[in-house]
């Protein structure tokens, strides 16, 4: 229940907003029912709420889900522009491993590439051989210690 507090307080304050929405358009719609002198029909009322609802929607929650969720998505990715930074730093990484790693230092650079499934010039997601892949680049620096 923890792990997903966030997205079931979203979920609450949708249904809320949602119930709301609809309660206070039955009012309106009574009201101007009533003000033209006819019944309050629930059927003309739903078909008007579902048009006002989808148009909110369209105008706001579709465009909000598009500029967080979708760029959210592109950054999770690898789009090129989520990674502008990262080449920098990671070759000065590169660059200190070199230095002192010394002839071990490919080997070391190429375990911890195969550690993060580095292609294509970026990390991509990765599972359970990342932590032997670590425990050989451990191992490599040791050895180059003890040389």
């Amino acid at each position: 229940m923890k792990k997903y507090a966030y997205a079931w307080l979203t979920a609450g304050f949708f249904l809320v907003s949602f119930l709301l929405h609809w309660g206070f358009g039955w009012q309106a719609f009574v009201e101007e029912q009533q003000a033209h002198g006819q019944p309050a029909e629930v059927g003309p009322w739903a078909i008007e709420m579902a048009r006002d609802t989808f148009e909110n929607w369209q105008s706001e929650f579709m465009q909000l889900m598009w500029q967080v969720v979708g760029l959210a998505y592109f950054l999770y990715v690898g789009s090129p522009q989520s990674h502008e930074n990262d080449d920098r730093t990671e070759a000065k990484i590169d660059a200190l491993i070199r230095l002192q790693a010394g002839e071990k230092a490919d080997a070391i650079l190429k375990t911890i590439d195969e550690a993060f499934l580095r292609t294509g010039g970026h990390a991509q997601p990765h599972g359970k051989e990342e932590e032997a892949a670590m425990k050989k680049v451990e191992k490599l620096i040791d050895d180059k210690t003890k040389a």
